[in-house]
């Protein structure tokens, strides 16, 4: 799936559920690793919050998940003529440096680090649309924000109202108006004017 952001410049800009580059590069692993005398299928399944790629083949030489995820190891692969035409044809950019490029890729899109594991005589990558709690508390943040905004330019347009009457007109709970209004005022971009009966806030 795809949004679509909006940012203020000519062209919108789309973003994945999952980094596309990275997925491509799961799946051309798959293509150069693969044990080929295995008559299994490479599989991947697609759901909801998550997708599962597995290959044939164990780890190749002896390397292990813990040497693979602390990318101290030399690369090596049991398809040594597939691997050379695809880093010939620029889609590898450099041996052994495709599980670090995955998660960095995923890092920088917000969600969660993909897992790793040998499965059945096999490999398995599974990737999560399941987000980071700093891409959550981000997400929060740009929330908060946005109503703060929308708040100050209410009473910047309707000035002398009270948070009973702004919460009637923007339809947001008491206490997150409350909230916000103290923001506002902490910065001093509002403030209170008359009587607690009649008076009501304005931009300063």
């Amino acid at each position: 799936m795809v949004e679509y952001i909006i940012t203020g410049n000519p062209q919108r800009e789309e973003r994945y559920d999952y980094p596309l580059e990275a997925i491509r590069e799961i799946v051309l692993n798959m293509v150069v690793h693969r044990d080929y005398r295995d008559s299994s299928d490479s599989v991947i399944k697609i759901f909801d919050d998550r997708i599962e790629f597995f290959n044939p083949g164990d780890l190749y030489d002896d390397l292990t998940i813990k040497q693979l995820m602390s990318n101290c190891y030399q690369s090596k692969t049991r398809n040594k003529q597939i691997a050379l035409m695809f880093k010939e044809c620029g889609l590898i950019e450099k041996y052994g440096s495709g599980i670090e490029r995955i998660k960095n890729l995923f890092k920088a899109h917000g969600l969660k680090e993909p897992k790793f594991e040998e499965l059945q005589k096999g490999f398995k990558v599974t990737v999560y649309k399941e987000p980071t709690q700093e891409k959550i508390n981000e997400g929060i943040n740009e929330g908060i924000n946005e109503g703060i905004n929308v708040l100050y330019d209410f009473i910047k347009h309707n000035p002398a109202q009270r948070v009973s009457q702004i919460q009637k007109n923007l339809n947001t709970p008491a206490k997150t108006l409350e909230r916000w209004v103290k923001q506002l005022r902490d910065q001093e971009k509002i403030e209170y004017r008359g009587s607690k009966k009649t008076g009501g806030y304005y931009v300063k």
